[in-house]
This record gives structure tokens, C-alpha cells and sequence, in this order.
């Protein structure tokens, strides 16, 4: 081959490389494009329920549109504030949340460390039967959970508002595939140091599993702190409410006792709490998504 030759060759190399290379960062823009769009109109409705939420009423009732142009207020938020039980909703929500994400955690760590690593008797079965509680909804099941706290007499407590929301058939497959994507040879190490199961499960095992567990538990506290069904149902003592039952039940006549900025502060006042528990914990969910561990 002449020099001629390899000289055009080597260059149409080069060419075909950099038109490779154009369309693959043509691709990454375009879908980074597409992301930033997303994202955009993703936060276009919190953007304006924001906005309403700075507004008069008085100017809402003619228009709900201009929220970036003044006037503004901050009445809306000291009208919530102004309630005597807003910090005891408050409060009922942290324990009520918190109580329930430590004792999922609890149990769900147990029973996935139990169907991953042991044997028992009829084991599949259990495991399929927790699996079948996916499929239950949760209002087929409020009738016969009032009926039993009623009959023991644990409405307006906390152990009412908490107990039944520890069954959590997700929360157990979640970590009972985790324990078994870990290595059996980190256990067998350790059993021949003579370590107990129990030992094996809180020192070697538990620590790997972080990310599920920090998937978990805030899934566990979001879900918590948002629900209305049960804690409607549970508590009907004003000092018992949670903040989602708390903050309907000042609304008399939906947005025409109080205005629509003050439905839109409360709803920015619920979600505010959560919003910073994500950006404090969001680094465990990203990595245990991607199947690593936090560092």
C-alpha cells in the first residue's frame, strides 16, 4: 500500500470516529434537552401553586393568574400559624412518621434477613402470602382495622396511627432481594469467628444494606406523612390530628371560606418538611438505585 493510500485511509478513519462522536454528543444534548423540558414543566405546577400562595385572596377571587406581580402577602401563611393546634399537628406527624418509619425498618429488615438467609417450615408459602398483600387495598381493610382498635380501645392514640401501617408486604421484598444479592462468603467469614446469626445480621449484614434501608425509610415516612385516610378515621380529637387532617379540617367550604391562597400556602406548609427530608437523604436513593453503597 502506497503512502498515498494509507495517508486517505487513516483519514477516512478519522471521519467516520468524528461523525461517530457528532451523533453520540448530538444524542447526549438532545436528551439532555429533553430532561431539562421535563423538568420544567414538572415544576411549572409547584411554581404557581407557590406564587397563589404569596397572594391576596382578595385578588384571587377576580384572577389567579399574574402570581410573579404584586401584591403579595404573607397572610395566608400566618392564618395557618395563627391556629391553636398547628404545632400539635405538626408534632403528632413527626411521631407518628418517625415512630413508623424505625419500626418498618425494624420489621422489615427481620422478616427479609429471615425469608433471604434461613429455613423454616413452608417458607415459600409465607413468602407468597406476603407477596399477596400487594395486591390488597387499603380501603378493603379499613373496616375491620376500626373495628379492632375500636374493640380494644385505641382510637386517638398513637399506637393506633402507628400500628397498623407496619405491615408492609413492598417493604419486606425489598429487603429480603437486598440480604440476598449480599455475598454468602462475607456470613461464612464470620461464622467461623463463632459469630452468632443475630451477631452476623447487626454488625456484618445491616450495614451493607443502607441504601435499601434509607429507600425505604423514606418511602415509609412519605407515605406516612401524606396519608389522610386512616389518621381521618383513627383520630377525632383535635389533638390527635396529623398535619394533613389537621389543615382539611380548617377548611369549611373548600376554597370559599378562606380563599384559594390559603388552600395553596397549607399545601406548601405539608409538603415543605418532606421536601427537605429528600434533599438531606436524596444521595441514598440515587445509590441504591444504582446498586452501590453509600460512602
Amino acid at each position: 500500500m502506497s503512502l498515498s493510500s494509507a495517508r486517505s485511509a487513516s483519514g477516512t478513519a478519522s471521519r467516520v470516529r468524528a461523525g461517530r462522536m457528532d451523533s453520540h454528543q448530538f444524542g447526549d444534548r438532545l436528551l439532555l434537552g429533553l430532561v431539562i423540558l421535563l423538568a420544567i414543566l414538572w415544576t411549572v405546577p409547584l411554581v404557581w401553586v407557590l406564587g397563589l400562595s404569596f397572594k391576596p385572596n382578595d385578588v384571587l377571587m377576580h384572577s389567579t393568574g399574574g402570581i410573579l406581580s404584586a401584591p403579595f402577602t404573607l397572610k395566608n401563611y400566618a392564618d395557618i400559624l395563627a391556629s391553636s393546634n398547628v404545632f400539635t399537628w405538626i408534632l403528632n406527624s413527626i411521631i407518628v412518621s418517625g415512630g413508623q418509619t424505625v419500626l418498618t425498618l425494624v420489621v422489615c429488615s427481620l422478616a427479609g434477613y429471615g425469608f433471604a438467609r434461613t429455613e423454616f417450615p413452608f417458607k415459600g408459602v409465607i413468602f407468597a402470602l406476603v407477596l399477596a398483600g400487594l395486591a390488597v387495598p387499603e380501603q378493603a381493610i379499613v373496616i375491620p382495622l376500626f373495628k379492632m382498635f375500636a374493640d380494644i380501645n385505641l382510637h386517638n392514640t398513637y399506637a393506633a396511627l402507628i400500628l397498623p401501617r407496619l405491615a408492609v408486604p413492598f417493604g419486606v421484598f425489598l429487603m429480603t432481594q437486598y440480604f440476598r444479592a449480599v455475598p454468602r462468603e462475607i456470613e461464612e467469614a464470620a461464622l467461623l469467628d463463632n459469630a452468632s446469626r443475630l451477631k452476623i445480621f447487626l454488625v456484618v449484614v445491616l450495614p451493607l444494606s443502607i441504601p435499601a434501608q434509607a429507600t425505604l425509610g423514606i418511602y415509609t415516612f412519605l407515605a406516612s406523612w401524606n396519608d389522610y385516610l386512616w389518621p381521618l378515621i383513627s383520630a377525632s380529637k383535635p389533638e390527635m390530628f396529623t398535619l394533613t387532617v389537621g389543615l382539611a379540617s380548617t377548611q369549611m367550604n373548600f376554597a370559599q371560606s378562606e380563599g384559594i391562597g390559603f388552600l395553596m400556602a397549607q399545601a406548601i406548609f405539608a409538603g415543605l418538611p418532606i421536601l427537605i427530608l429528600y434533599l438531606f437523604f436524596q444521595r441514598h436513593i440515587v445509590t441504591a438505585v444504582a446498586g452501590t453503597t453509600v460512602r
